[in-house]
């Protein structure tokens, strides 16, 4: 039997049942579908992470007290706000290294109140961080120097905050203690779970005072260039070692942040993808078990087929391509609906970001129509098999 001739008697075959094929080839289009949007949400969960740690800035080394490392117990930091300048003149970037002294408060203003990220810091960081500032400046250093009471807040609490009237100028309270607004950021959204719109920056040494510690968070600063990242965190690390030298520090780049979150979320679309794949198996017994039934319901058509001439090898291809044929109909239709449906949830969903990347819906084609050649195989073999005579003589 000529291959051409295969097909047609497959289709025929199946559109003689085309009630029992659409609902054999359900479980193969689910599978499918659920492999396709699965992988797209985990992607773009990835990609939507990578722009966020990159949307910080380029050439970050972050350093921060005692080890990271999964399932450490947090350290209490030691810093000191004169271990930036340290740092800055081991490196040649005196007044480059931002520091950092956070504490939730509720923010007020007149009736309105709202609860914020505090962040006590210097100028150095607009040159570590990407943070524009929408209207007036930033803080300055003798801002530092005098611990004068003033704040940059972002733009969702002043929105929050004055209802759209101009906060330039006027007053808000931070834990009782008042402070005059002298700049706006511009809005650069959220990044890593953290509303950056909902800051606000006041000097360092106003916020030891106010949370009544002497202490930094952390220290931030930026290599001049990519080749020189690991220069700068070894240097930074050799002068806390100096500094305190039975306390432990960790520098963390860019690309560690993005290589651990990376290797985390990949792991996980692994799995979502292994789970939603278990749905092609079970759609590959149905397939298997409806060949089965349709080898006993065709019997004395095999025989007859056998008995005008067919050879084992062509009844055993004839039913292998229906059961390919319904598989990868199935996964036609799951791509499509799993396209469609990753590019529906994120434009319903904006903190659903999916990415459909090419190598997802052909990953997914190829194992719907591997599942049917696998699941095909026995009812194939099962119906080429057939004795010719005791095929024509069944009921």
């Amino acid at each position: 039997m000529r291959l051409a001739e295969a097909w047609r008697v497959a289709i025929t075959a199946l559109r003689a049942n085309r009630l029992r094929s659409l609902l054999t080839m359900l479980g193969v289009v689910i599978g499918v579908a659920a492999v396709v949007v699965l992988v797209a949400i985990g992607t773009g969960a990835k990609q939507e992470v990578e722009e966020q740690v990159n949307g910080l800035g380029a050439n970050l080394v972050i350093i921060v007290p005692g080890k990271l490392e999964f399932g450490a117990s947090p350290t209490k930091s030691r810093l000191e706000l004169g271990d930036a300048d340290r740092i800055g003149r081991a490196l040649g970037q005196q007044d480059k290294v931002a520091v950092s002294l956070t504490s939730g408060e509720t923010v007020r203003f007149g009736s309105r109140s709202a609860f914020a990220t505090v962040t006590g810091t210097n100028p150095a960081v607009v040159d570590v961080f990407v943070r524009p500032v929408a209207r007036g400046t930033y803080l300055r250093d003798s801002d530092v120097d005098t611990r004068r009471r003033v704040a940059v807040v972002g733009s969702g609490l002043a929105g929050a905050l004055f209802d759209g009237a101009d906060p330039m100028g006027r007053s808000l309270s931070i834990g009782g203690v008042r402070f005059r607004v002298v700049g706006v950021f511009a809005p650069v959204g959220s990044s890593l779970g953290a509303d950056r719109d909902g800051e606000v920056h006041i000097p360092v040494t106003a916020a030891q005072r106010l949370f009544g510690d002497t202490r930094v968070d952390a220290l931030a600063l930026k290599a001049p260039s990519t080749d020189e990242i690991e220069d700068v965190r070894r240097t930074s690390l050799a002068v806390l070692a100096d500094r305190y030298p039975e306390e432990e520090f960790s520098a963390v780049t860019q690309d560690q942040i993005l290589g651990t979150v990376g290797r985390i979320l990949g792991l996980l679309t692994t799995v979502l993808a292994a789970i939603a794949a278990i749905s092609l198996l079970v759609g590959g017994v149905g397939v298997s078990n409806i060949m089965l039934v349709s080898v006993r319901e065709r019997t004395r058509e095999i025989g007859l087929r056998k008995a005008v001439g067919a050879r084992t090898r062509d009844i055993t291809l004839q039913f292998l391509l229906e059961a390919v044929l319904l598989t990868t109909l199935g996964g036609l239709l799951g791509i499509a609906l799993g396209v469609g449906g990753a590019l529906g949830l994120s434009a319903a969903f904006d903190q659903l970001p999916a990415v459909v990347t090419w190598w997802s819906p052909v990953l997914a084609f190829t194992v719907s129509a591997a599942v049917g050649i696998f699941f095909g195989v026995v009812p194939a073999r099962r119906a080429g098999q057939l004795d010719p005579v005791v095929a024509l003589r069944t009921e």
